[in-house]
């Protein structure tokens, strides 16, 4: 009996030096987004008579270097194909649109996919040390824009398979970047 507490004890002992005094990554998603992105597209897309517009988020502890690379450790939620009536993103509710057939129209914008292993749409990735550690593809969702606000509530499938609701939100003016 005495081996055995003694075996349990120092398996003990041995587990506790082994983790790490601080997470090596982040847990749970953001709440709040403090840097945004708005990238404009224009009139891309012959098929479709409206602008096209993206935005790019960055939590806390990200931004991005000269050349527009990702520096640091956070999260970076990006929503591509968001239809505008004109040029940038008007104030409004934006939905995603939900079936392939539907008509594509202002305030709708792409839901993500998994395309051969990279992801579309929409995702958020989960940055550490400027290296993409995870990414979580989000299905479909909304969001409201208003003045400098803009109001997310976006589904995905957690780890489980059950759908998951993230709701998070952005405060601040977005950087507008002319994409070619």
């Amino acid at each position: 009996m005495k081996k055995i507490c003694f075996f349990n004890f120092a398996f003990l002992i041995l587990l506790s030096a082994c983790t790490p005094k601080q997470p090596s990554v982040y847990r749970g998603l953001p709440k709040e987004y403090t840097l945004a992105y708005e990238e404009i597209y224009g009139h891309c897309y012959d098929s479709v008579p409206y602008a096209v517009v993206a935005l790019d988020l960055y939590s806390d502890g990200l931004s991005l270097d000269k050349d527009h690379r990702i520096q640091g450790t956070g999260y970076n939620l990006y929503l591509s194909d968001i239809l505008v009536p004109d040029s940038l993103l008007a104030d409004g509710e934006y939905t995603a649109i939900t079936d392939n057939q539907a008509p594509l129209k202002p305030y709708t914008f792409l839901p993500g996919r998994d395309y051969e292993g990279y992801p579309h749409g929409m995702y958020i990735l989960s940055i550490e040390e400027s290296k993409v550690t995870n990414i979580q593809v989000l299905d479909s969702g909304s969001f409201v824009c208003r003045n400098d606000s803009l109001l997310f509530t976006l589904y995905y499938r957690n780890a489980y398979g059950y759908k998951a609701t993230y709701t998070p939100v952005f405060q601040g003016q977005r950087i507008p970047w002319l994409k070619q």
